[in-house]
């Protein structure tokens, strides 16, 4: 009979799927401990391939796939993995998510394939993801694994899309390569608009996350750190 109150204990006790605290391995990273603006990680894409929004689109569902796939795949293998090599499994297991990805972007995205260049290999050494497998992933089951993936890979996803839309709008008039400031606006027509050429060059995308980051801290004061 004890034995039985037990196990419905423990069954009372077990954490739902979708637990607040579950709930929180999502919702933090988008903003208390965003990974580019709060950890200032993996933020050299954030600067490299945010000129246009697609680019910025493809490399965020990359990363996410890589991230929360290569969660689960080390949280499955964290008790079999020696500590000693620990490293070097989560470089393999990110490089053959990344290869796979590259693979499959050459195959039906070939151009935004050619426009990301390095970048989609580089993923390979993100802070994120390797900071994400050695900090959490090697400790956690896999569901919490997959969670924390998507959390920070969202994080991540939402700077490069907000960089990318500011500098693409302000820098083209152009939204995902589509002329969205009417024509009659510019100056040659007429009127009193004229594309920012400054917004396109790497400077203007450090400025905007710097803004961003401006703004997130005057919102939450306790994300502004103490001399």
């Amino acid at each position: 009979m004890a034995e039985v109150q037990e196990v419905k204990k423990q069954a009372k006790e077990r954490e739902a799927l979708f637990s607040k605290k579950n709930r929180q391995l999502i919702s933090d990273p988008l903003n208390d401990s965003n990974p580019i603006t709060v950890q200032v990680l993996g933020i050299c894409s954030a600067l490299a391939i945010t000129v246009k929004l697609y680019p910025a689109l493809v490399m965020s569902i990359s990363v996410l796939f890589v991230l929360s796939a290569g969660n689960v795949i080390i949280s499955l293998m964290r008790n079999y993995i020696p500590n000693r090599i620990r490293i070097i499994v989560q470089l393999v297991v990110v490089a053959s998510l990344v290869i796979l990805v590259d693979q499959v972007l050459k195959a039906y995205v070939y151009d935004v394939s050619k426009e990301l260049s390095v970048f989609v290999g580089l993923i390979i050494t993100n802070c994120i993801i390797m900071g994400r497998f050695e900090a959490f992933a090697l400790a956690n089951s896999p569901w919490k694994s997959f969670l924390d993936g998507l959390g920070n890979a969202f994080g991540y996803a939402w700077i490069l899309l907000a960089v990318a839309f500011f500098r693409e709008l302000l820098g083209s008039g152009q939204l995902f390569g589509y002329q969205v400031v009417p024509k009659a606006w510019y100056l040659t027509e007429g009127g009193v608009y004229s594309d920012n050429g400054l917004m396109l060059l790497p400077p203007m995308a450090l400025i905007t996350v710097g803004i961003i980051i401006w703004v997130q801290r005057s919102k939450n004061t306790a994300l502004i750190e103490e001399d």
